[in-house]
């Protein structure tokens, strides 16, 4: 159970930060053998390239876990809490039919390429593996959706709180340091 509990709060951290160390350490040697060396290596842009796809999908489902994916707040900030329940519930079901849509279609469109065996120029990699960044990450998304919408469901029923506030909503609570250091203060 632990183990499970750890992949769910970190998976998509403990790969996006694999993928980010990959693609520095790969640029850095590209950028040292290009001027130093002057020589280059035929495979640091590629892997980069990669490396940046893979960030891309499981960076849209760190997003939605973190409730940190572009949205429009104006809505929200017209209505009350449980319309901005409802709200964000809708969008989520919209983003989750698109999220189902990519993962069905770009499984396809993987698995074909996996099939045919094209391979990439440098790396010779099953360029079907580069495409499988877009199923997978969008099945992340999926799962971290179903999450949001069962929190969201569970708020709108009364049986768990939910933070439905907006960006600029979270601006503003951010307190005030003239508070904080009257308050220190009047405490010594």
């Amino acid at each position: 159970m632990f183990v499970v509990r750890w992949l769910n709060e970190h998976i998509e951290e403990v790969f996006l930060v694999i993928f980010s160390m990959i693609m520095v350490v790969v640029i850095a040697m590209q950028v040292f053998m290009r001027y130093v060396m002057e020589a280059s290596l035929a495979w640091s842009e590629e892997l980069a390239r990669y490396c940046f796809i893979w960030l891309v999908y499981l960076g849209i489902s760190y997003g939605v876990k973190k409730q940190r994916h572009i949205k429009v707040d104006v809505m929200l900030l017209l209505l009350k809490d449980k319309g901005k329940i409802i709200l964000n519930i809708i969008a989520n079901l919209l983003f989750l039919g698109f999220a189902i849509f990519v993962v069905y279609y770009g499984y396809d469109i993987a698995s074909r390429l996996l099939a045919w065996g094209q391979r990439s120029p440098a790396l010779q990699l099953p360029m079907g593996l580069v495409y499988m960044a877009t199923p997978i990450g969008m099945g992340l998304t999926i799962i971290r959706l179903i999450q949001q919408l069962i929190k969201q469901v569970k708020s709108l029923l009364g049986k768990e709180e939910f933070d439905v506030k907006t960006e600029q909503e979270r601006l503003l609570d951010i307190p005030d340091i003239e508070e904080d250091v009257e308050r220190g203060k009047n405490k010594l």
